[in-house]
């Protein structure tokens, strides 16, 4: 009797005890649940602005601030007010000038904006190494290459099209808050294009539309997106600053109904 007593008070502590670690495992769930959730509102703002044509300053959610392509001085799409090299430095500095490929579209501004500034030009090694500029400030890579900026990672990919000397390139900006921006430089709709997505999942395209006799038109950047992105926002460049070039009428017509369409204006800031 007092055997069987000891036997039922035993199960009956050892079932208190399976419930109390339970209730601590559901708390331990639900705490860690939250400290996901308060993380991923407490995420900060990736600013993006439009330079015109293919230039643009992106500061990361920490506060990298990172030039890429600055066509600014001779630029017709570019507002007055950000085409001098005085405008690029003290708070405006930026920590890093990407440079896509050596079109004058593309590449004018950016010894002139290093030299007054300090920062480092990234771009395809022959290229970057006829600027003359201190050896710190050459950052020459290739397909592949990986540099870190600030809180900011920046990974060269493949982009088609032409350039002398070097090669084009696209850039995926990687932020620490784990999303992605894809700069396509100037290129047409290419098969590495899904790697690119199974690699970096761009949330962010700025993508290249401008057609015409140089690069894709809209409806093979919208066949690019829907064939091998899945992006939260696309933002069109490279279009309407030449009459060769597509309008903003042909842009939004090719993406009609595509509510991740982000037209900007030149000089204009969004923050995702």
């Amino acid at each position: 009797m007092i055997s069987r007593l000891t036997r039922t008070l035993a199960v009956a502590s050892l079932l208190a005890a399976t419930a109390v670690g339970a209730q601590s495992t559901q708390g331990a769930t639900h705490a860690a649940s939250g400290a996901a959730a308060a993380k991923k509102s407490s995420a900060g703002t990736i600013q993006v602005r439009w330079l015109g044509h293919a230039g643009f300053e992106v500061v990361s959610p920490g506060g990298t601030r990172i030039l890429i392509d600055p066509w600014l001085a001779q630029n017709p799409a570019t507002p007055d007010s950000l085409k001098a090299v005085e405008r690029w430095s003290g708070a405006n500095k930026p920590a890093a000038i990407l440079v896509s490929h050596a079109h004058f579209d593309h590449a004018a501004d950016a010894k002139a904006l290093a030299t007054a500034s300090g920062a480092p030009v990234i771009s395809a090694f022959e290229w970057v190494n006829t600027l003359g500029l201190p050896e710190a400030q050459a950052l020459g890579g290739n397909v592949g290459g990986t540099f870190t900026v600030g809180d900011v990672i920046v990974h060269m990919v493949p982009a088609m099209h032409s350039s002398e000397p070097g090669r084009p390139v696209g850039f995926v900006l990687h932020f620490a808050d784990g999303r992605t921006l894809y700069h396509t430089g100037d290129t047409w709709v290419f098969g590495d294009m899904a790697l690119i997505e199974a690699r970096y999942h761009p949330s962010i395209i700025l993508m290249g539309m401008g057609g015409g006799p140089y690069t894709e038109d809209p409806a093979t950047a919208a066949f690019a997106v829907q064939r091998y992105f899945h992006p939260k926002v696309i933002v069109p460049m490279h279009y309407a600053t030449f009459p060769a070039l597509a309008t903003e009428a042909q842009v939004r017509a090719a993406f009609k109904g595509d509510s991740r369409l982000h037209v900007m204006k030149p000089g204009e800031m969004a923050k995702f």
